[in-house]
């Protein structure tokens, strides 16, 4: 791209060092127009200092961006993803990269509305948010100018970062000067860390890494229960109590937390190849998904259920590689919320030293059946003596192919 081409950018924007310098840089190599995003989704920072640095750098008041996204992000993101079950590779909740298409498609907007023709982000060139990034911004606007300056400047090093920012009198953090033992990203959902002192993955988590969740075994000896309603598939309320999708996401964080649930030591295949050691912390969603599996449980027919986890890790990795806004996921996700018209009702938890456990459900749809199932004698609608006939059947291919070894001798 030639510097000449852009005019106005909008960048996603923390207000930390890197997104200052890149701000900066922009505006030194590109001699363009910066216009600054910084999203609130439950990060749990305070987004003042954004604004603040922001002016401090030469940012107009009207071309200064900080949105509170964290309904949004809960209703229209995260819960049609826990609809779906999805974890990627087994056991990530992919906090991170359900995040990323929300804040992609909050940039879009604003470029439209202020008129401009670029975007730019702070994701590494090594990493997968740079993809997850990017192929949003181009489902999105497909015209858009993309500006990724860790795959454009010779900045490739903390040192390099921080002379750069003295010499443009960028404010640096005390912390910031060192080189930092790893990075964080964090949201409503879940708290990641990956890097320096994570990148053994032989080496146990250092304890000072964990910032969500309290350590199992310092978590009270006394469990915790709670009821967690649903309808059409979404948590509702948390003991009887209706929520919004924030609050109760953030209200499961604290009940999370203070039990020791959701931590995740995980070594991941990258989108872009390589291999990758992060510590995750999921609190709340580690509860909501234990919760919807259960109240699925008792909701969904068998053939339902089994199609839904047969398409689960294609959904996930569709997440994870960055292809929200992508067709194939539309689809699979208009399948997943058909089948959650009736997953509705209640679920009872045991919440202790980092479990778990379902010890109730109920549901006004409930498919289970107690006259079918009991050891009892009763009037049920199931003979036994037609087991026989279904065995037969089934095993039918099975005696054929036996019949054939044994004429072989085989």
């Amino acid at each position: 791209m030639r510097v000449k081409d852009v005019k106005k950018v909008v960048l996603a924007y923390s207000g930390g060092l890197d997104t200052s310098v890149i701000l900066k840089w922009l505006q030194t190599t590109y001699n363009c127009e910066v216009v600054t995003f910084t999203a609130d989704l439950g990060q749990g920072e305070e987004l003042g200092p954004a604004r603040d640095k922001a002016l401090l750098l030469g940012i107009k008041p009207e071309n200064i961006f900080v949105d509170d996204l964290r309904e949004t992000f809960v209703k229209d993101f995260v819960f049609p993803m826990f609809r779906a079950n999805a974890l990627y590779e087994g056991m990530y909740l992919l906090g991170t990269s359900i995040a990323r298409p929300l804040i992609s498609q909050r940039q879009i907007e604003i470029a439209e509305q202020v008129g401009a023709d670029a975007v730019s982000h702070g994701a590494t060139g090594k990493g997968n948010d740079q993809v997850r990034f990017e192929l949003s911004y181009y489902a999105l606007k497909p015209d858009i100018k993309i500006i990724a300056p860790w795959r454009e400047w010779e900045l490739t090093s903390r040192t390099a970062l921080i002379s750069f920012a003295e010499q443009h009198q960028i404010p640096i953090a005390k912390d910031k000067r060192g080189e930092a033992p790893f990075s964080v990203d964090a949201n409503l959902l879940h708290a990641s860390s990956e890097g320096k002192v994570l990148e053994d993955p032989a080496q146990e988590v250092p304890d000072y890494v964990y910032s969500r969740t309290i350590s199992p075994e310092d978590a009270p000896d006394k469990p915790t229960y709670i009821t967690v309603d649903f309808e059409t598939g979404d948590a509702c309320a948390i003991d009887g109590v209706k929520m919004s999708p924030a609050t109760l996401l953030a209200k499961l964080n604290d009940l999370g937390r203070d039990n020791g649930i959701g931590r995740l030591d995980l070594v991941e295949n990258r989108f872009v190849g390589m291999k990758s050691r992060g510590m995750y912390e999921t609190p709340g969603g580690t509860i909501l998904a234990v919760a919807h599996r259960a109240i699925e449980s008792i909701t969904l027919d068998r053939g339902a259920a089994h199609l839904k986890d047969q398409i689960m890790p294609q959904y996930a990795e569709l997440i994870y590689n960055g292809f929200w806004f992508s067709p194939e996921r539309e689809m699979l996700q208009a399948l997943i919320d058909k089948s959650q018209e009736f997953v509705a009702g209640q679920v009872r938890l045991k919440l202790y030293k980092g479990g778990v456990h379902v010890v109730g459900r109920s549901s006004p749809y409930s498919l289970y059946d107690q006259d079918l199932v009991t050891f009892e004698e009763g009037a049920v609608a199931y003979d036994h003596r037609d087991a026989a006939g279904f065995i037969k059947l089934n095993a039918l291919r099975l005696r054929t192919l036996g019949q054939r070894k044994k004429k072989l001798g085989l």
